[in-house]
């Protein structure tokens, strides 16, 4: 009786560890997939980031040579 009984709880245990690893590795799945979606956020930002670089520094060019005519029109 007390075997049947140890046996029960331990069947217990089990199911119930069985049920938390479930649990987790749904939630490592989930955390998972917010990992890949910020990577991929972070990387579209990125390419963003450098666009807008490219922008900044064709814009400063352009003034560069803005200035370049208008001090020649000046003469000086």
């Amino acid at each position: 009786m007390l075997e049947e009984k140890n046996i029960g709880v331990l069947s217990q245990r089990v199911l119930e560890l069985i049920e938390k690893y479930q649990s987790l590795l749904a939630q490592n799945e989930m955390l998972r997939q917010e990992v890949i979606k910020a990577k991929a956020e972070a990387e579209a930002k990125n390419v963003q980031i450098a666009k807008l670089e490219q922008d900044l520094i064709y814009k400063d060019i352009g003034s560069d040579d803005l200035l370049s005519k208008i001090e020649a029109v000046l003469g000086r």
